[in-house]
This record gives structure tokens, sequence and C-alpha cells, in this order.
């Protein structure tokens, strides 16, 4: 065997379908399931059972995929290594991301321009989904279950979303009212919230929106003065000690954390240290991101 074979069995073990396991490789779904058929054949052994839900790893997937980890993160502490030496690891870099993202992990970025003095980075926050491919940032952490067409990056996390009000609303609207009973925040005109509408109108049917606004900050604010009852990502919520949860998990709105970049541009430098370095700054908030601190 050798590492790329490692790298497809091991792409495939974390994302269990074939498709992300592509997006992370920067192939095509085909290939990836050719390049499974002939690791299996070549083995003797089934690394994977497809089920309904995705692949499932075998004992043998399991084992493999294990090695495969530790060669991985070998590599990377080598690469890491070599990278922090490299005096071309200079200049521009411009990234994308969400604003709340940037608010509640504001050491994943500050820890990689004191690891890369050097790099100048220009961070864009903006809910608005910016084009790599018209090439308005060189990288972007973006939420999605399926990264675009003709992105390729890495996984860092899955994000969990659940309904929050201010203490101060929770203690005026008292111990028994429903979430029909809460006043709700809502997006405007400007932005498709049919998905908010339908999910209260099955959960919470008569409620009333108190303020809309396409203003995500705007809807944060109204939310710690008690206007309202909206839904955050669990890890913005959970920091903030004058909100509680309210009992409403958007268990089947749960979306992954990715960072993404043109397949052309992967091996830049740069780009590749960027990629790296946030994947494995978010490991240790893994939990916090689900909603499980």
């Amino acid at each position: 065997m050798d590492w790329d074979d490692l790298r497809y069995v091991l792409a495939i073990h974390r994302e269990k379908t074939l498709s992300g396991a592509a997006a992370t490789l920067g192939v095509s779904r085909t290939t990836v399931g050719r390049r499974l058929k002939e690791t299996e054949d070549r083995l003797g052994v089934r690394l994977f059972d497809r089920t309904e839900e995705g692949f499932a790893a075998t004992a043998a997937g399991d084992e493999l995929a294990e090695t495969a980890a530790r060669l991985e993160a070998e590599i990377h502490v080598t690469e890491g290594r070599l990278l922090g030496r490299d005096a071309e690891l200079r200049g521009r870099l411009r990234v994308s991301t969400v604003d709340f993202l940037f608010a509640g992990f504001p050491e994943v970025f500050s820890s990689f321009i004191q690891r890369y003095p050097g790099v100048e980075v220009t961070l864009g926050v903006t809910n608005e989904q910016v084009s790599l491919i018209r090439r308005e940032a060189d990288v972007a952490l973006r939420l999605g279950n399926n990264p675009a067409e003709g992105l390729v990056g890495r996984r860092v996390g899955r994000m969990q979303f659940e309904a929050y009000a201010a203490r101060s609303l929770v203690d005026r609207m008292g111990p028994g009212a429903t979430l029909a009973d809460f006043p709700w925040l809502h997006s405007d005109e400007r932005s498709d919230g049919r998905w908010l509408d339908d999910w209260l109108a099955r959960n919470a049917p008569g409620a009333k929106v108190s303020l809309r606004s396409d203003d995500f900050a705007v809807r944060r604010r109204a939310l710690s003065a008690g206007m309202g009852v909206t839904f955050l990502a669990c890890f913005d919520g959970d920091a903030d000690p004058g909100l509680v949860r309210v009992g409403a998990r958007l268990s089947e709105e749960a979306r992954d954390l990715w960072v993404l970049t043109l397949p052309e541009l992967r091996n830049n430098r740069r780009i590749r240290a960027f990629m790296d370095h946030v994947y494995d700054a978010f490991k240790p908030h893994q939990r916090t991101l689900e909603g499980n601190a």
C-alpha cells in the first residue's frame, strides 16, 4: 500500500459518503469509488459496508483508517515545521468567514497570525457567500452539508443550532409559556425565511413575530434585549450568560463547517498552512460546536 491509498480510505471513513470524500480529496465521486474498489481488491478484504446511512467501516476498515490517521498526523507535524521555517511563507491571504464564527472563535485566527507573522491576513466577515471562483477570497470557512461544486477542502466540525431567549424574557413570560407564547425574531423579505415560517407553523402555531431584520447583528442584539426568541449556533448561545435555551433544537438543520479553496490553489503554501491550522485549531472545540459543552 502507499499513502495515496490510505488517504482515500481515511477520507471515506471520516465523511461516510463518496461525495463527501471526493470534496475533501478534490477528485470526482467516481474516482473515490474506483480507488476504494481497487484497494479492497488488492488487499483482498472488505473495508466498508454500504448502508442507507452511508459507508460503515468494517473492523479492517477501522484498523486501516486508524493507521492512516496516525500517518496523517505525523505528516502534518512535519509539514508544519517545514512551513514554519519556509522564508516564502509570506504575502497576502484573503479569508472569508461568517460574523458569528469569528466572534466565537477569534483565537483560531489570532493563533495563525502569531504562528505565521509573515502572512498578511485580510479577513472578510460577511453573511453573504463570497465567490472563490471569482477570486473574491482565497479560502473560506463555510457552513453546508454539501460543499459547492468545484471547491476542495476539509470538514472541521458540525454545528448545531437551538432556540434561545434572554433570561429576562423567560422570566417575564413565566414558567408555563410555550414556544407559541413567545415573540419571535425573523429575517425580512431580503432573505428566504420560509424555513422558519414552516418550522413555526409546525412547532409554535400562532406565534407572533415581534421584529424582522436581515441583519444578524440586529437580531442578535434584539435577542439579548429580550425582544424575542431566535435560533443561534449553540456555541454562541451557550457562551452568553444572559441567554437560555428554550427547548427547540434544529437537529435537521445541523450544518458541517468546512474550510474550502479552489483546486488550483490547494498547494499554495499559505493556503495549505491556513487550512491545516484551522482544522487542528477546531479539534478541541467539537463538543462546543455541537452544543454538548
